[in-house]
């Protein structure tokens, strides 16, 4: 099935590994672990999309490389598509700074999009950076007369940051909701897979290594909350 939006979190960082809130642009570059996860999915691909996009973020750029290489789809920056900010507590690591950061993003799951992340943003500041982007990609590419007019139809692909996947996918798709969305977080190149709906919503068809329906399953094992 072609035709998907399809949202990759980046390769490992040394932010990651660290257990760093790193959510500034440029922000940390890929470990070696991390470019190689990236090559690997490139390379992985059963299909060749039919465009290849990334924020702005040093990690999401170096992994988009990775994808260009494999499959020869350049790879383009779209701004204001960042990780959620950290604000105040950028540069924060270890437990007690996630478990800080996860009380406001898992009230924005739970539909208080006014918490805000003190020196950050609210729920509805990232919103609004991402949903209006995510409309574009689908009016481009994703309509039946866009995907009509392509001689070789396929997928979209953003490379994106972990929280900021999961909480868009939280509002874009039916069928996702907590605790399922915020037990369930995303390795390093996991993706989230959405097929756009008749309706403007869409259907989302992968959760990293799970598949529909997404009711309570069992949580990955712990990682880092964002990036």
């Amino acid at each position: 099935m072609t035709g998907k939006l399809i949202l990759v979190r980046h390769g490992e960082t040394e932010g990651n590994v660290a257990q760093l809130l790193d959510t500034k642009v440029p922000g940390l570059p890929l470990t070696e672990r991390g470019a190689a996860q990236a090559k690997a999915f490139g390379e992985s691909l059963s299909s060749v999309p039919v465009a290849l996009f990334c924020s702005a973020a040093l990690r999401a750029r170096q992994t988009a490389g990775y994808i260009e290489a494999a499959t020869g789809v350049p790879a383009t920056v779209l701004e204001n598509l960042q990780e959620v900010q950290a604000g105040d507590w950028e540069g924060w690591r270890g437990a007690a700074a996630h478990e800080s950061f996860q009380r406001i993003y898992r009230a924005w799951h739970d539909g208080d999009l006014d918490a805000e992340v003190p020196g950050g943003e609210s729920g509805h500041e990232v919103l609004a950076r991402f949903l209006p982007a995510i409309e574009q990609l689908r009016q481009r590419y994703l309509t039946p007369e866009a995907i009509a007019a392509q001689s070789n139809p396929g997928d979209v692909l953003l490379v994106n940051h972990g929280a900021a996947i999961r909480l868009v996918t939280r509002n874009l798709a039916d069928g996702v909701t907590p605790p399922f969305t915020t037990d369930n977080r995303l390795d390093n190149t996991e993706t989230v897979e959405l097929v756009p709906l008749a309706d403007g919503r869409w259907e989302c068809v992968r959760w990293g290594q799970l598949t529909p329906p997404f009711g309570t399953k069992e949580a990955h094992t712990p990682d880092d909350p964002m990036g």
